[in-house]
């Protein structure tokens, strides 16, 4: 069992990239959950609520959203634990700029010495440590260590690292620069496509509502169509109960054969979101 100050995050001293900043949300994010295998190559890690993806490339390791400042340690723990070395993350890309997807960057950077990846515009959001009006909820956003150094990723643009291709998928809608990831991972010569989904909710704080911002609404629609059709054959998010990936976890551990496998599940995301937006439109 892992040591209940990990996965809390406690630490000794006061360390400016991993201090807490969720405050009293921290019991709701922080609920621990042990890590998965998905498949040969791909490893599901992180809080009941908050989850990362890690690759083995053959090359290096790729990590997916870096969690809370605070979730650091549950991060190394979870590494420990599959036996991966953290300083062997050579990329870590990024789904959002929110806090609780891009707050822990800085951290993992400075323990693995990786490169961070995300779309251009949660690139400035992160080297900021918070996003701007434009996004739909920048009335409660919480500001994070800023991350100086992140390589811009285009829409489709193919990342290859040893014998994996990472797939960048433009996801506008939750923010204006979310963008999921895919790729091959193949057991006893089956290969299947896996795909990490940004967060898809439309949820607006303060005074921004979707209605009134068409151009983010088209986009959405169209993240939302291209992910109906995607290749998808198992489906995982940072919110796992977003998109059922907190079932099919449980499954995983407590020992259910294959228990990823998630055939039509990106279509039924899509049409999931689809119907919470036209719920917030006229």
């Amino acid at each position: 069992m892992l040591a209940a100050g990990l996965l809390l995050g406690a630490s000794e001293g006061d360390d400016p990239l991993t201090r807490p900043i969720t405050g009293t949300d921290a019991p709701r994010w922080l609920q621990p959950q042990g890590p998965a295998q998905v498949s040969d190559n791909t490893w599901y890690i992180g809080t009941r609520r908050i989850r990362q993806a890690v690759i083995d490339t053959g090359a290096g390791l790729v990590l997916i959203d870096a969690g809370l400042p605070e979730s650091f340690a549950t991060t190394t723990a979870h590494f420990a634990a599959l036996w991966l070395d953290l300083r062997k993350v050579r990329l870590i890309l990024v789904t959002e700029a929110h806090y609780d997807h891009a707050g822990g960057a800085a951290a993992l950077v400075r323990a693995s010495g990786a490169r961070v990846g995300a779309s251009r515009w949660t690139a400035a959001a992160m080297r900021r440590g918070i996003s701007g009006a434009d996004d739909p909820q920048s009335s409660s956003l919480i500001a994070y260590p800023r991350q100086a150094k992140v390589r811009e990723l285009s829409d489709g643009q193919r990342i290859r690292m040893g014998t994996t291709t990472i797939i960048a998928h433009a996801m506008p809608g939750h923010t204006p620069g979310s963008m999921g990831y895919s790729w091959q991972s193949c057991d006893a010569g089956r290969c299947r496509t896996v795909f990490f989904a940004a967060s898809l909710n439309p949820l607006a704080t303060g005074s921004y509502t979707y209605r009134a911002n068409p151009a983010l609404v088209a986009g959405m629609r169209g993240t939302l169509a291209r992910l109906d059709t995607a290749p998808c054959d198992i489906l995982l998010t940072g919110h796992p109960e977003h998109s059922g990936a907190d079932d099919r976890l449980t499954a995983a551990l407590e020992g259910k054969a294959d228990a990823f496998a998630s055939p039509g599940a990106c279509a039924a995301l899509s049409h999931k979101y689809g119907a919470l937006l036209d719920s917030q439109l006229p």
